[in-house]
């Protein structure tokens, strides 16, 4: 994970790029995430990965609105590959034989990183337009939070199961 972002001196303009970005890899991890679980026949994990990657992408649009109106079409000069693995899930979250539980478990995580991120942040940031937009990105990590804590809060304890169950017993040779 790297975070070399100088936050003294990041523009407005650019945090919402970089915040633009960071959805936009979550997105892309959980449809990577929807369709492993589709190959391994567990569609309800699936479909939950794809709402949560329907989330990441009205995210994005928020923010990209946001920039439109405050910046129109000015280029992005922010270096997004300064970014990895801020609000996206684990790669090692995903596998075979998941249960909803699982997945959300993988989701919050995934929201507690994104939180963490930009509170960390918040001392080293200089411009008061930025700062309020961290703020408010912090909150909405809270509010994702506590969405994923009551759906897990709904979904019945049973539907965990051991992934060992599904595991082929060794064969002679």
């Amino acid at each position: 994970m790297s975070h070399d972002i100088d936050f003294s001196t990041i523009s407005l303009r650019d945090t919402l790029d970089l915040a633009i970005a960071i959805e936009e890899e979550a997105k892309e991890r959980y449809d990577e995430f929807a369709e492993q679980l589709d190959a391994h026949r567990t569609p309800e994990v699936a479909k939950f990965f794809r709402f949560m990657s329907d989330n990441e992408v009205k995210h994005a649009e928020v923010l990209a609105a946001q920039r439109s109106e405050l910046f129109g079409s000015e280029p992005t000069t922010a270096d997004a590959s300064m970014l990895y693995d801020i609000e996206a899930p684990d790669y090692d979250g995903a596998r075979a034989f998941m249960s909803i539980q699982d997945a959300l478990e993988v989701a919050l995580n995934a929201e507690i990183k994104a939180y963490e991120f930009y509170h960390d942040a918040l001392p080293s940031v200089a411009d008061t337009s930025v700062k309020e937009l961290f703020e408010r990105l912090r909150d909405e990590e809270v509010q994702h939070q506590k969405m994923i804590k009551e759906i897990m809060a709904k979904v019945p304890d049973m539907d965990a199961f051991d992934p060992n169950d599904f595991a082929d017993d060794p064969t002679a040779q």
